[in-house]
């Protein structure tokens, strides 16, 4: 237990020390992507059979949409309320929606197509405001909060989990710590455009976070647990560069094909 929690210590941290350096949306992707559900769902496999594994696997992909639903409604609630209102919304959405998906029991192919669909639309729901700075202050204080609230989280999560059934384990799996711990700090020191920009970058990162659990899905009855576990982390990894890149390019695009100085003054 202890090591489970030094991992989500880690994650936060990381995210947080790569907002203040990078900016808010770069910390937002790496808090996205499966740094903290990842190393979980490993104990998991260590102690649970792959047939409960697959099980979780697949409900925390049913329950993905109610994690992008969570970080829109936060997004559009913090540009008119206070994180504590945003944070009860949020939550209120991603449990009725997630409570809701698991009742439809969609097909494995289902889940994973909207698991996997859904970042992308979460990021074009999200409010558009200005620009958030590229780096900013995190007191070392505030990291060191940001890190005790999640960890407090997630202790919780973790003793839920062990003990209920697997679809219950993957909703609670689904549950966005660090989306639910970063943008309560980012919103009320930094505004609301930090806190979309945050947002947004969670989202891009829930596409490796989807990766992870489809590969994982899928190798799980192909070969055994180790291996289907190192596959999985590749194929995010994969993600979450290709996603890197193809943001890199949409960023350039707009400069290309604007002219030069020398063109425009002849």
């Amino acid at each position: 237990m202890l090591l489970k929690l030094a991992l989500v210590g880690a994650s936060v941290l990381l995210s947080s020390l790569a907002a203040r350096r990078l900016g808010h949306a770069v910390g937002g992707t790496i808090a996205g992507l499966p740094t903290i559900v990842g190393p979980i769902m490993g104990f998991v496999l260590l102690q649970e059979t792959p047939a409960r594994a697959s099980a979780i696997a697949l409900a925390t992909l049913v329950c993905l949409p109610a994690t992008i639903v969570h970080g829109v409604v936060f997004a559009w609630c913090a540009t008119r309320l206070r994180w504590g209102a945003a944070l009860l919304a949020a939550n209120a959405a991603f449990l009725s929606l997630g409570a809701a998906l698991l009742a439809l029991r969609l097909p494995p192919p289902w889940a994973c197509a909207a698991a996997l669909l859904s970042p992308a639309l979460g990021a074009l729901a999200l409010p558009r405001l200005g620009e958030a700075p590229a780096s900013t202050a995190i007191p070392r204080a505030e990291l060191a909060c940001r890190v005790v609230a999640a960890m407090a989280m997630a202790w919780c999560i973790m003793r839920g989990a062990g003990v209920a059934p697997a679809g219950v384990s993957g909703l609670l799996l689904a549950v966005p710590i660090t989306g639910n711990v970063l943008p309560c700090f980012t919103l009320p020191r930094h505004g609301a455009a930090a806190a979309v920009a945050l947002l947004a970058g969670f989202a891009r990162g829930l596409f490796g976070f989807a990766a992870f659990f489809v590969a994982l899905l899928a190798a799980l009855g192909a070969m055994p647990p180790a291996a289907a576990y190192g596959l999985a982390w590749l194929v995010a990894l994969l993600a979450a560069l290709s996603l890197r890149r193809l943001t890199q390019r949409a960023r350039r695009a707009p400069l290309a094909g604007q002219p030069s100085t020398s063109s425009t003054a002849a």
